[in-house]
């Protein structure tokens, strides 16, 4: 003991104990009690009279899916949190973003979650043949369509052309005259001009 108290017998010497997370850092003396520390890994969760540690626990190990926002210390435990959608963690330390496929020219072939990473796999050319394909095979059809309806309209506005109407044939005497001018051998006078063959004086 340190001072007189009277007593007639001494006080034990304090243990540290390492399973309550404790190590002895300074001995016990004929004057002095035994020194405690907390382990390194542990903080304190009670404490003596004196204020010494006198119990101690492991700090807790942040979860795989969690970020270890603050590391222990020898008086407080460790404070974890839950990564974000987008980001994994497998060990419980750090919280890090889903890897970008497309940036890399890969696809997607399985989702990532708060323990693991998506997957990614190089694009095959049977994959690029079989997502180009459909859409293909559906513009060719759609311009099959298209030109043959524009077929079929030219066809239609063909057909529907108006023929212009004559009225009834007026026959004068210049116009047969310039119809028998044209007839090889024949020849006009003055006298057929005058008088006409009617249609029943025709041979």
């Amino acid at each position: 003991m340190n001072e007189a108290n009277g007593l007639n017998k001494c006080f034990p010497c304090s243990p540290c104990d390492r399973g309550q997370g404790l190590f002895t850092q300074t001995e016990c003396t004929t004057t002095s009690n035994t020194v405690c520390h907390v382990l390194d890994g542990y903080y304190c969760r009670s404490y003596s009279s004196n204020s010494e540690c006198s119990f101690a626990v492991a700090h807790t190990q942040c979860s795989p899916g969690q970020s270890t926002t603050a590391p222990g210390t020898k008086t407080t435990d460790t404070i974890c949190e839950e990564c974000q959608h987008g980001f994994y963690s497998q060990h419980g330390v750090n919280c890090t973003a889903w890897t970008d496929c497309a940036a890399m020219g890969h696809v997607k072939t399985k989702d990532g979650n708060s323990r693991q990473d998506v997957i990614c796999n190089k694009v095959q050319l049977r994959s690029h043949c079989t997502l180009i394909a459909p859409p293909l095979f559906i513009l060719t059809l759609f311009c099959l369509y298209l030109a043959r309806a524009k077929r079929r309209k030219e066809m239609h506005e063909f057909c529907e052309v108006p023929v212009q109407e004559t009225g009834p044939l007026q026959v004068t005497s210049n116009s047969l005259v310039e119809t028998a001018e044209n007839v090889p051998g024949n020849v006009v006078t003055d006298v057929d001009i005058q008088h006409p063959l009617n249609s029943d004086e025709v041979p």
